[in-house]
């Protein structure tokens, strides 16, 4: 049974895969890297490392780790060296069966957690960080074009407590909030197609995607990437999403819902609703 997935061709840079190819390419992936920040953040951004599919393990075997898709990291300069200024983490988000918020804590912990050596003292040196996670709906329900949340005291809101943490949520149907440039650069980011370029921000990305998207080997990585994905899904490999899409499909079935309506929610074919559904009834009658 074929899982269905997007042709390579109508592929968006909401598809985490082709972010992830724009970005780790050697002749496009700076620049595109450095014009989605600062188109996203509105902001100047300085010199970059680029790393992409980071994995960073668990302090143990049984610890869990986490894949960062694209980190951005700006350095700076000042009387005792280059250090580390901002850290972007950007990860294109399309799943609806994970808590986005302890999902972001928890990524938000393990690299903060590898940004100070061993006998610092002073914990000015760590990097600020922006966590920024692109999703295709609303994660909170209001509307908004985008979320910027950071930490404040309850009794004093006029505190300014500067910890250098930022977690932002860009939502490509929001209608609320933002700008016009957000808009045009969320609305290029769903659909990254040549009619959506209206700026310069978005041509200068649609040029970087136009050049890697004509590569032989990403189209070649794709079927390979695409295949893998298959059977880590049939397996239950991919970090226990099957275990938690049946738990969903359960619940929802229950509710009355349509395999159909499920299968929207999760954002999987009604195939793979049907294939996960049918091994469990298989484990049944073992």
């Amino acid at each position: 049974m074929k899982y269905t997935i997007k042709p390579f061709e109508e592929l968006d840079l909401i598809d985490d895969f082709l972010a992830n190819a724009v970005a780790d390419d050697a002749e496009v992936g700076e620049d595109f890297c450095r014009t989605l920040v600062q188109a996203l953040l509105q902001q100047e951004v300085g010199k970059i490392n680029v790393s992409v599919q980071r994995v960073i393990q668990g302090n143990t075997p049984e610890q869990r780790g986490i894949r960062l898709d694209i980190e951005i990291v700006e350095e700076d300069e000042n009387i005792h060296g280059v250090y580390k200024k901002n850290i972007f983490n950007i990860e294109p988000q399309k799943r609806k069966d994970i808590n986005l918020i302890k999902h972001n804590r928890f990524y938000q912990a393990k690299i903060d957690s590898r940004n100070l050596k061993s006998g610092d003292k002073d914990f000015i040196a760590l990097p600020n960080l922006f966590v920024i996670t692109i999703t295709n709906y609303d994660p909170f329900g209001y509307d908004y074009m985008l979320y910027t949340i950071h930490n404040i005291c309850e009794e004093v809101p006029q505190l300014k407590y500067e910890d250098g943490l930022r977690f932002l949520y860009f939502n490509t149907k929001g209608i609320k909030g933002g700008s016009e440039a957000i808009k045009n650069l969320l609305n290029y980011i769903q659909n990254s197609k040549e009619e959506n370029v209206t700026d310069e921000a978005t041509k200068k990305l649609h040029n970087c995607v136009s050049k890697v998207k004509v590569l032989p080997e990403v189209r070649e990585e794709y079927m390979m990437w695409e295949e893998k994905l298959f059977y880590e899904r049939l397996d239950g490999k991919a970090e226990g999403r099957t275990e938690e899409q049946l738990r969903i499909i359960k619940e929802k079935l229950n509710k009355g819902k349509t395999l159909e309506e499920i299968a929207d929610n999760l954002e999987i074919s009604l195939d793979e609703v049907k294939e996960i559904l049918q091994r469990i009834q298989d484990e049944v009658f073992e």
